[in-house]
């Protein structure tokens, strides 16, 4: 994939914080792969301390044009909410059966969980296991909750969960390549505008420090914080 790289690196100015417009309208020229669609990544450093609860940054946002990726999701849930979660789509559905199968047969084929409050007694017999991996349902991105249909039926449809990593950076998938610039700047909007609502009332200084996006194998594109904290500053 050199040759490919460098060819794309060179479309690049790195000494320059693009716009929006002008960044995501160059993003679709620096594909280096001719073999599969890559995704697009999307990284914001934050000026918050992951490591002090009043500091972290976590959601969960829908993103308008969806991921472009199967998400595969599970719901632990009885009686009529399993029914729910069922017609909405989920994969597998369950509560004893579904834990045991996790345990026992180290199943672990798929990307997302969801949880109704009354079973999380019993999920969390699986921390040690899925919060490792990032698949614990939790309350705080709308994953441990009554409504499972629309749940999953959100996470089915391109909803996307983040937090903060260490260092502040929040890396996410906002799409595939294939979406084209303005498909995909939309999604960065609606990313950018849920982490600057999720500001901590603690974040002292600069909260976004720095916001880039690449492709899977391409060259990274800084993009212009000013320009995105001035769009919220104005509203």
């Amino acid at each position: 994939m050199g040759k490919q790289y460098d060819a794309a690196a060179k479309l690049v100015d790195r000494d320059k914080k693009y716009t929006m417009e002008e960044g995501f309208a160059l993003l679709p020229k620096l594909k280096v792969s001719t073999k599969y669609d890559e995704s697009v990544d999307f990284v914001i450093r934050l000026g918050v301390d992951p490591k002090h609860a009043d500091q972290m940054v976590r959601g969960a946002v829908n993103l308008p044009h969806g991921t472009g990726k199967t998400t595969r999701v599970v719901v632990f849930a009885k009686g009529d909410k399993a029914k729910e979660a069922q017609e909405a789509g989920a994969d597998a559905v369950g509560a004893e059966d579904l834990v045991e199968k996790i345990t026992k047969e180290n199943w672990l084929e798929f990307d997302s969980a969801v949880a109704t409050p009354d079973l999380m007694g019993l999920v969390g017999r699986l921390g040690r296991v899925l919060g490792p991996r990032g698949l614990m349902p939790n309350p705080k991105v709308g994953t441990v909750t009554f409504d499972v249909g629309k749940a999953v039926k959100e996470l089915k449809g391109g909803r996307v969960e983040f937090k903060a990593e260490k260092a502040g950076v929040v890396h996410t998938n906002i799409g595939k390549i294939s979406f084209g610039g303005d498909k995909l700047r939309d999604n960065a909007w609606a990313l950018l505008e849920l982490i600057y609502k999720l500001k901590p009332a603690t974040s002292k200084g600069t909260y976004m420090r720095s916001v880039a996006v690449s492709t899977t194998m391409g060259p990274s594109v800084k993009l212009d914080v000013n320009q995105i904290v001035a769009k919220y500053v104005e509203a």
